[in-house]
């Protein structure tokens, strides 16, 4: 297979770009980053705007990202900021989909989601107790799916694989 076939129509359903523009032109200076890989795209933003930057991606009528599919977190030990929290954004109306990342510090705390889309709490709880992520302001952040007396953080590179 050819690189054009490698992975057909994989960028299809995801922005093309215009989101990434608008949310430049809206929110100056939030865009950190935009990465397009094998037709996904990605956008980085700055830790302080992680509210502002959901919402304005959820209410703007250019962007209309309307569902949260997912939330997760990444875990890079060997860089400054070890940890990125990963939100999975899709829109009904223009069937799209963008993915938004905030790197966060060895101590990783970012707002809740929550007040935007209400199913965001199992997710962040999901997100806390693999990873150890705290959600700022999350009406229920404790473990959903191991003990309450398990310690550590199963994602985490350097949980041990053996105990």
């Amino acid at each position: 297979m050819g690189a054009a076939t490698a992975f057909p129509g994989s960028g299809r359903y995801w922005d093309d770009g215009t989101s990434v523009a608008r949310l430049r032109e809206q929110l100056p200076d939030t865009v950190l980053d935009e990465v397009e890989f094998r037709g996904e795209r990605t956008v980085v933003i700055d830790r302080e705007a992680v509210l502002d930057v959901l919402s304005f991606l959820r209410d703007d009528e250019a962007c209309t990202f309307d569902f949260l599919t997912d939330i997760t977190a990444v875990h890079w030990p060997d860089r400054a900021e070890p940890f990125e929290v990963v939100w999975l954004l899709y829109s009904f109306r223009r069937n799209r989909r963008l993915r938004v990342k905030v790197r966060e510090g060895v101590e990783p705390s970012v707002p809740t989601a929550v007040p935007l889309w209400p199913a965001a709490g199992w997710l962040e709880r999901e997100c806390y107790d693999m990873f150890g992520i705290d959600f700022e302001g999350h009406p229920d952040l404790r473990r959903i799916l191991l003990p309450d007396d398990f310690e550590g953080w199963p994602l985490r590179k350097e949980f041990p694989l053996k105990r």
